[in-house]
């Protein structure tokens, strides 16, 4: 409470002209004007008064939205399980009921949710106590239809730069990444864009295969972005991050006590994902336990929390992505086949950076460019012997490879141009099978090198780890680590 009250006091400053200004007797509100200037929103109106429902919903009507109404805590809730909204007008006097208390159920239910606060009994007080349990705004009656747009164009604003932060944030950790895919020369990596711009349009589940590293995860953020879900969050699930118990309750959530260690009630990645895109990396690896509840989200958007026999909507668009052949999963009875036919309404497979080594070069040489401006070195590219290292290379690892490699270079390098000292021992050599034992190169590099040339060798990550002598969790590290 001690870190809320400093915001919720400024907030309440800001309104309490307004707050002081109200008059208690019954609103009114009046006419809408008819032009529309903010994108439609699904608005809950929560008020005991069928006239002020009637009212209010009208003008919010008018205005161009699409509003349900409630006249209770019941009614409410059911609305909120049954759709999605982005926003709420609460009033605080519910007959018997205090709408201060319902406001943090509310915001459980839909922790997204932008509640406005209304009431003709209006206090400093109460709006600070609607502020501090989580409202959005407090909104003195009467008020007018100019008053309820500005309120709606506020939400509308800060969820923008909400949505703005986390992208950029993106950018800033994957620099250049959309363009390796998207700004391609290569003739089928144009013709993968064209086919992944088209089914943007569309709310079509993705299945995208392709070996590790080769942009999966980077092409499914674009097709989010050209999407009609832009505006809203674009959530990633790491299917062999966890194990089976916990997979599920990130996946779906899960109530208090519903296991050992789980001291709260959390809302897990498909109701953080709700109205935006779901983004499964290595479904290949679900546990099968799983799989049918998945199956039953992409069938009947449906899914329960952990410990909670209530069903929930989920209002998601879901891409996966795997490295692996689900076909012949489906033969070993690892992956169910079912499921297969409903991830994959729309395939796109991604091709390995060796078969366009038309982009190796100017990608190499654009990731260095924005690295050495990063860091703000003055490096002018790769000497002739680098380039010529970058393109016989087989590039194991595909992109997420590249990367490490010109950034290690970055570093590395102490003149204008990088050579093949500054390369990894795989690059130098001229061979990706024969790296230089006995070089100047460290223990670590070796290792690096030793578990790519195994990880080429294998089909599966188990069979790797077998040979390495590794768990699998602890190589799947080593090979994110690595980028490989």
């Amino acid at each position: 409470m001690m870190g809320t009250r400093p915001l919720a006091c400024k907030k309440v400053l800001a309104l309490s002209r307004r707050v002081r200004a109200a008059k208690e007797h019954s609103p009114v509100i009046e006419k809408a004007r008819p032009e529309v200037t903010l994108a439609a929103v699904n608005v809950l109106l929560i008020d005991d008064d069928l006239g002020i429902r009637g009212t209010l919903g009208t003008a919010l009507e008018t205005m161009g939205h699409q509003v349900r109404l409630a006249a209770n805590r019941a009614a409410a809730e059911k609305e909120l399980r049954a759709e999605s909204f982005e926003v709420a007008f609460l009033d605080i006097r519910l007959g018997a009921e205090n709408g201060l208390d319902l406001l943090p159920d509310l915001l459980r239910l839909s922790p997204r949710l932008a509640v406005i606060v209304i009431t003709a009994y209006s206090s400093i007080e109460t709006a600070v106590t609607a502020i501090q349990r989580g409202a959005f705004d407090y909104l003195p009656k009467p008020f007018k239809p100019a008053q309820i747009e500005q309120m709606l164009e506020r939400v509308a604003k800060t969820r923008q730069l909400e949505i703005r932060i986390t992208e950029l944030e993106g950018q800033l950790s994957r620099p250049g990444a959309a363009g390796d895919l998207v700004e391609s020369a290569d003739p089928q990596m144009q013709r993968l864009a064209e086919m992944a711009k088209r089914s943007a349009s569309s709310d079509a589940t993705v299945l995208m295969l392709g070996e590790s590293g080769t942009g999966k995860s980077v092409l499914a953020r674009q097709i989010h972005r050209w999407s009609g879900r832009a505006a809203e969050p674009f959530v990633t699930v790491s299917c062999p991050s966890l194990s089976r118990d916990l997979l599920e309750s990130e996946l779906f959530g899960h109530m208090k006590g519903a296991f050992t260690g789980a001291v709260a009630t959390t809302w897990g990645k498909v109701a953080a994902a709700d109205r935006g895109t779901l983004f499964l990396d290595e479904i290949g690896e679900l546990p099968l336990e799983i799989q049918p509840k998945l199956l039953r989200l992409l069938q009947e958007r449906e899914y329960e929390r952990v410990g909670e026999s209530k069903s929930r909507m989920a209002n998601v668009r879901v891409i996966a992505a795997t490295n692996r052949n689900l076909k012949d999963a489906v033969a070993r009875g690892a992956f169910r086949e079912d499921l297969l036919y409903r991830l994959d309404v729309i395939s796109l497979s991604l091709p390995a950076l060796r078969e366009r080594p038309s982009d190796i070069l100017p990608m190499a040489e654009a990731q260095l460019q924005q690295l050495a401006r990063a860091s703000g070195r003055a490096i002018r590219g790769f000497s002739e012997p680098a380039q010529r290292a970058l393109e016989r290379y087989a590039w194991p690892g595909n992109i997420r490879e590249l990367r490490n490699v010109v950034e290690r270079a970055t570093i590395l390098t102490q003149g204008e141009w990088i050579d093949l000292i500054d390369l990894p021992p795989s690059l130098a050599s001229g061979s990706a099978e024969n790296p230089l034992l006995g070089g100047p190169y460290s223990v670590d590099e070796i290792e690096a090198e030793h578990i790519r040339q195994v990880l080429r060798r294998t089909k599966t990550l188990q069979q790797a780890a077998e040979i390495l002598q590794l768990d699998p969790t602890t190589l799947l590290r080593k090979r994110k680590s690595l980028g490989i």
